[in-house]
């Protein structure tokens, strides 16, 4: 697992240390740097996906699209070297230096400096740039009438997404997968029947939309994802097509079964876990999110919902009374805000208290709902 992640000189980072647990999850206002600590990650794994990280540090797809040069390096840095620093399971440490050259800031490549430090051989091994790995971005797929085929990413390299984390290929995932059981018992929904892929991403999906299921259909050249919903006297309505079900239903399909077919130590990052879905399932959602994290499988959450905050406080409390959830001692929460001096990032870690509350809470942070309510109940007499 990624234990610390060290940042210098990369967008509005000028240096940023955060450390990481099993549940990382990343918050704070629009334009403050939590995309781009999920960025310096998916910069390194493109670049040793097009075989390039040993000689430099790829801009461009297919995980992210940041641009040249000029758009990655940060403006008001004080020498020309990017820098990323990634320890795991706090003992192997891996160091690129990547050289900026304002001549070329046009340039989509930069190049590695001989200072970097990393054994690429024990590299391999890591979540990161392993086939345990997947990205869900906020630009997830809307529903639609058909999603592409592709045998060797989803086959071989069990990928769920290849694009930008778009999520394109989960539904030939799921079809291919669907009888995989889930590996871990604490992520067993106890109403499905069966602990196959499928049966238990039909479960979850009924904690967001009661009595839904899900059914996926190869079409030859690509999949089709429908639904149907139980009704009283146990049988089912027609299928409905995507386009003509509630958005969230397809939108979260990626994240349930992306943590339902991971193995122990893989790395899942997902943005926005919480776009188009009712609180309630949001709250469920996180509980599945913090379950997966206890049995070992780590996940970075980028998020603007209180809901999701509140959900893993909850979680973390179920542990201590009911062993269930998560325990706090695997979560990290980081609060991004901006130094409006050096126009850089500035992280600070939001510390969870015995009996799960927050103690010294930044301020900004999620605290719309009580400037709100103080204002509700102010009396107007």
């Amino acid at each position: 697992m990624i234990s610390n992640i060290h940042i210098k000189n990369l967008k509005s980072h000028k240096d940023t240390n955060i450390s990481l647990k099993n549940l990382t999850l990343l918050c704070g206002q629009n334009g403050v740097g939590k995309s781009s600590v999920i960025q310096s990650l998916l910069l390194l794994r493109q670049s040793y996906q097009k075989n390039r990280l040993q000689e430099g540090l790829e801009l461009n797809k297919p995980l992210c699209e940041i641009g040249n040069a000029g758009d990655v390096f940060y403006q008001f840095a004080q020498n020309s070297i990017l820098e990323i620093q990634i320890d795991f399971d706090k003992k192997d440490e891996f160091i690129w230096n990547f050289a900026y050259n304002e001549n070329k800031s046009s340039s989509t490549f930069l190049e590695i400096l001989k200072e970097s430090k990393v054994d690429f051989e024990i590299l391999k091994q890591k979540n990161l740039f392993s086939k345990s790995f997947q990205y869900l971005s906020a630009a997830r797929l809307s529903p639609r009438e058909s999603y592409p085929k592709d045998d060797y990413e989803v086959e071989k390299n069990r990928q769920i997404s290849i694009e930008k984390g778009q999520g394109e290929l989960v539904a030939h995932f799921l079809h291919h997968y669907q009888k995989e059981k889930v590996q871990f018992e604490t992520l067993h929904n106890s109403h499905a029947q069966f602990n196959d892929l499928l049966s238990q991403t039909t479960a979850w999906e009924r904690e967001i939309s009661k009595n839904v299921n899900v059914k996926v259909e190869n079409l030859g050249k690509g999949y089709e994802i429908r639904y149907s919903f139980d009704v009283e006297g146990n049988f089912p309505t027609n299928d409905f097509r995507a386009e003509n079900v509630g958005f969230g239903v397809t939108y979260i399909l990626p994240i349930i079964v992306a943590i339902l077919s991971a193995p122990k130590d893989a790395l899942i990052i997902i943005e926005n876990p919480e776009a188009h879905l009712h609180p309630y399932a949001q709250a469920k959602l996180t509980e599945l999110i913090c379950l997966a994290a206890q049995a070992g499988i780590q996940i970075i959450v980028e998020t603007h919902s209180d809901h999701i905050i509140n959900g893993v406080l909850v979680q973390t409390k179920r542990y201590t009374s009911e062993n269930k959830g998560v325990d706090k001692q695997n979560v990290k929460i980081w609060y991004f805000d901006r130094d409006e001096h050096n126009h850089s990032a500035k992280a600070t870690e939001v510390e969870i208290m015995e009996g799960s509350r927050i103690a010294k809470i930044p301020l900004g942070f999620f605290d719309q709902i009580g400037k709100d309510l103080r204002f509700l109940m102010k009396s107007s007499f």
